[in-house]
């Protein structure tokens, strides 16, 4: 079951129904969604996605998925999950355009990371972004990711592979947060 995550300006938490038309309204956004697995989809693919949240990966317990809230209103989106792409467990997050330069990525991003760290005792958490998306290659720079190798899209496109290690003040910090 997917824990609820505090952080100084943040709530994650498990989406519930009544999240489906905010869910929507985020991945249609152009702006958030051209960042998103392979870009925009249909209004009917976003809905259906948020359908497979419940009867899939909640349901089967596959792995975690938040709802990302600020004052009570869903601003974004937040997973960690296995990924063979990335060779380990990936970090996937996204925030309304509202939220964005107000620092709420990094601390959103941070937070997904000490989850995978601390509660799931992960060694490395890894993200995959396209190479021309310079804000989530910039923040996660900053939150100490390192980019370890390329990986060629079908469509010409370049996916950067980024890696965290745990250090040991990661690990130290979470386990007496408990």
């Amino acid at each position: 079951m997917t824990p609820t995550l505090r952080t100084a300006r943040l709530l994650l938490d498990p989406y519930t129904p009544e999240d489906e038309e905010d869910f929507v309204a985020l991945f249609q956004d152009a702006r958030v969604s051209q960042w998103m697995g392979d870009g925009p989809a249909s209004e009917e693919e976003d809905r259906a996605l948020f359908g497979r949240i419940f009867t899939t990966v909640y349901a089967h317990s596959l792995f975690d998925v938040w709802a990302v809230r600020r004052d009570g209103l869903l601003i974004g989106h937040a997973e960690i999950k296995p990924t063979e792409e990335a060779g380990g467990h990936e970090i996937i997050y996204a925030l309304a355009p509202a939220a964005w330069g107000s620092g709420l990525g990094t601390e959103l991003a941070q937070a997904v990371v000490a989850y995978g760290f601390g509660t799931l005792g992960l060694t490395e958490v890894h993200a995959t972004v396209a190479a021309p998306n310079s804000a989530s290659l910039t923040l996660l720079d900053r939150i100490g990711f390192e980019h370890v190798r390329d990986i060629s899209e079908d469509d010409g496109g370049t996916t950067r592979v980024l890696t965290r290690r745990a250090a040991a003040t990661d690990r130290a910090s979470l386990a007496q947060r408990g």
